[in-house]
């Protein structure tokens, strides 16, 4: 055979591979609203940057007449690329071939990605639409699932990884993006199960739709699983290149500074007047995370569950932060299991990757209650406490109003190694709040008083008296454990000096396998 004869061969069979499963499964998946997978990697990736793998592998099977039907790529679409000119590995699971269903070579395909992207510190994005295992090949395709599973778990805090739930992602698959970084999934196209309506059906009696089961709005407000609900793919595959933005390429280098003209110096005075005079009066944290940040621009993770503290994404002079945030909006802003559980993760995430946390508090303790206390809320509480102590990148803590009790010590206080704690004049520290220290300190002069309005009176005046002796944030200054007190207008300024003074911070934990973190 002659060399051109070869050539156009190759060219035959890569126009065979990139059909997938044929032009009419192609024209099903696009009515579905979906993208093919090598639409999405075309997307992601910097234009003209893709290097596929394995796009002649095919499986092996020849059972259930399975060696009749053969696809080159097998299912998965995999490689690497340029994001904003940054290396990272991809692999894109193809709904056109046998429904995307996972395989022994196809789990391969996948397991090689990952290990090319640990070796050479990369991250890893995988997107997933996906059937399931493959049936046919049975305990082969379990086993590729925990292969895959093993190397997420080495990956885990070595280099980021992203997925993209874009299909159906039912059983054993949903346990890979549950062990990545950040999930995200559209609206409407894509659902996570370990076992769908039929199963429920069949073992519990009820009946439910796959949207209500496992929809993206079910995780992103209820379970928390996925961190992200976009309306459609693109908006998914844009939100992929803007979180990367914020992180390094691996756990050995610092996150990437951007050029910035917004000035460090800029004064927000609505700042000064953001707090009510009442304490117990809300105000959206949200405005303050915007005012102080690099042109307003904040990335939230996880926006619509434990809405009762804020985490997600901004910089400062270019530096890529974590902010993590109680709101006054929600819950009066609380801690309980659900925002716990939720800024732990978080800050492990920001710790693993050497992204410096900024921590603004306004928190008037833990939720009280049976459910919280059967629940666990004094486990997950110390996941929040674990992980803050735990954490070695710089910290830097505003205190804007309220921080009472343990909590007080939980949001990144002096006492967890926090580098830099400031606080606002509204600030108020102190072991609970006026109110409840007045009814145990004079508990029994109040008890003595009959009528009502002298009563009351007395409580108030205590309370004034306890607030201004004790609910300031200069007690707490007077023992160092504030660093300063600071003009709220002049916060963007105070955070940005301090992470420059940290930048070259060094701080380490005593030697050991792991820590035994309260799960």
């Amino acid at each position: 055979m002659a060399i051109e004869d070869k050539i156009k061969k190759l060219m035959d069979m890569r126009e065979l591979a990139r059909l997938g499963g044929g032009q009419k499964r192609i024209d099903a998946q696009h009515q579905r609203g979906k993208f093919t997978a090598r639409e999405r990697i075309e997307l992601l990736l910097d234009e003209g940057s893709f290097e596929e793998f394995d796009m002649f592998v095919s499986h092996r099977t020849v059972d259930f007449g399975l060696d009749k039907q053969t696809y080159l790529s097998d299912g998965v679409v995999t490689g690497y690329g340029t994001i904003d000119g940054r290396l990272v590995y991809v692999f894109s699971q193809d709904f056109t071939v046998f429904g995307g269903s996972l395989s022994e070579m196809y789990a391969q395909k996948i397991c090689k990605v990952m290990d090319k992207a640990m070796k050479v510190g990369a991250p890893v994005i995988g997107i997933n639409d996906s059937g399931g295992a493959r049936i046919q090949e049975g305990v082969k395709s379990l086993g590729g699932y925990a292969d895959i599973f093993q190397r997420n778990i080495m990956a885990s805090g070595v280099v980021p990884q992203i997925s993209a739930i874009f299909g159906p992602c039912a059983g054993g698959a949903v346990y890979s993006p549950a062990l990545t970084d950040f999930t995200i999934m559209a609206k409407n196209t894509s659902y996570m199960f370990v076992t769908g309506p039929k199963v429920v059906k069949t073992v519990t009696g009820e009946t439910v739709t796959d949207e209500e089961l496992g929809g993206a709005n079910v995780h992103a407000s209820k379970s928390g699983v996925s961190h992200f609900a976009v309306e459609d793919e693109k908006e998914g595959i844009l939100l992929i290149r803007k979180l990367l933005s914020y992180m390094p390429q691996n756990n050995l280098e610092d996150p990437p500074l951007s050029p910035c003209d917004d000035p460090i110096d800029r004064l927000e005075d609505r700042l000064n007047e953001i707090v009510p005079d009442n304490p117990n009066k809300p105000y959206d944290v949200k405005e303050v995370i915007h005012s102080i940040v690099d042109y307003s621009e904040f990335v939230e993770v996880q926006r619509n569950y434990a809405a009762n503290i804020i985490v997600g994404f901004a910089k400062f002079n270019g530096m890529p932060v974590g902010i993590v945030a109680n709101q006054p909006l929600y819950l009066a802003g609380v801690l309980d299991i659900n925002a716990s559980r939720k800024a732990a993760r978080f800050v492990r995430f920001c710790d693993a990757f050497n992204i410096p946390i900024v921590t603004l508090v306004d928190v008037p303790g833990f939720l009280p209650g049976t459910a919280q206390e059967y629940g666990g809320i004094i486990i997950h509480g110390a996941k929040l406490l674990f992980a803050y102590g735990e954490c070695t990148v710089p910290k830097v803590t505003v205190i804007l109003r309220k921080a009472y009790g343990g909590a007080y010590d939980v949001m990144s206080s002096k006492h967890l190694r926090g580098d830099l704690n400031y606080a606002w004049p509204s600030a108020e520290i102190a072991v609970m709040g006026p109110r409840g220290a007045i009814e145990v300190l004079h508990n029994r002069e109040i008890s003595s008083i009959t009528d009502d309005t002298e009563r009351a009176n007395f409580i108030n005046e205590k309370e004034t008296d306890y607030r201004n002796k004790f609910a300031t944030p200069y007690v707490a200054a007077k023992y160092g454990y504030i660093d300063d007190v600071i003009e709220p207008r002049n916060t963007r300024f105070r955070i940005i000096r301090a992470l420059q003074s940290l930048a070259t911070k060094k701080d380490t934990n005593p030697p050991k396998k792991h820590s035994n973190i309260p799960l």
